[in-house]
């Protein structure tokens, strides 16, 4: 019975509907952004980039203490551009270079994310301010980012019921079991960790922690005709998904 079972979750893993090789439809994927820039001293800002993610930094070009184990700079290039590099271990992750229009009520943001097998993704935000008169202090709401038109996901089985995502720069590269239960992801950095629950046979549920919080979650909702794969990704505080992105079966 023992072997009859494992063959049929074998079984049931390589007919899973979400396996499959995916390519980003960037012209029906929508990625959105908030964050907040306040002025807490001289030289010196509280930045948050998302729902409890707040980070308070000297903007004099340094590697500074900042959130889940990573270090923060800002660098000031003059009054309308700021360079803002998150590393980890001395190791860049993003840096983003901000450019604040002439009038002041809108920011762009030329934004790279380093991969640790060396590939990057690039976005351009723009901000428009919703909060604030002046300077980079404010706050800026975006839903205008440019979708990577080479983002790909690659889905196979994983042990009988599981499945292995490899999408890198669609922040998906692991082999999940949807058991409910945490697992460590080393591969993002110390104290994260994720887990997955299956919705129905074509709906899958990520949930990323840091430290034991939730961080965000993902769900993967596959179309009625298999040809279509949506991942909504939800961060903790926001009621509904503000990024989605959309991909085509190649």
């Amino acid at each position: 019975m023992l072997v009859a079972g494992a063959a049929t979750g074998a079984l049931w893993a390589a007919s899973d509907p979400l396996v499959g090789k995916w390519k980003v439809n960037s012209s029906k994927s929508k990625l959105t952004d908030e964050m907040k820039v306040e002025a807490v001293g001289a030289n010196k800002y509280a930045v948050t980039f998302g729902p409890g993610s707040v980070d308070t930094i000297v903007a004099d070009g340094t590697d500074q203490p900042a959130l889940q184990g990573t270090t923060l700079s800002i660098t000031v290039d003059g009054p309308n551009n700021w360079k803002v590099v998150r590393k980890r271990d001395g190791r860049t992750l993003v840096m983003g270079i901000w450019t604040l229009s002439a009038d002041g009520k809108s920011l762009d943001d030329d934004f790279t994310a380093y991969q640790r097998d060396g590939s990057t993704t690039k976005l351009h935000y723009v901000y428009g301010r919703t909060a604030g008169s002046s300077g980079f202090t404010g706050t800026w709401d975006s839903m205008t980012a440019e979708v990577n038109s080479s983002m790909e996901l690659e889905i196979q089985p994983y042990e009988g019921d599981s499945l292995s995502f490899k999408g890198t720069t669609v922040g998906l590269n692991y082999n999940v079991k949807f058991d409910g239960n945490d697992y460590p992801n080393p591969s993002v950095g110390p104290g994260y960790a994720f887990s997955g629950r299956r919705i129905n046979e074509r709906s899958v549920e990520i949930t990323d922690k840091v430290q034991g919080e939730i961080r965000d979650t993902r769900q993967l909702e596959l179309s009625s005709d298999l040809k279509t794969l949506t991942i909504a990704v939800r961060l903790t505080g926001e009621s509904k998904p503000k990024n989605v992105l959309v991909f085509d079966r190649e």
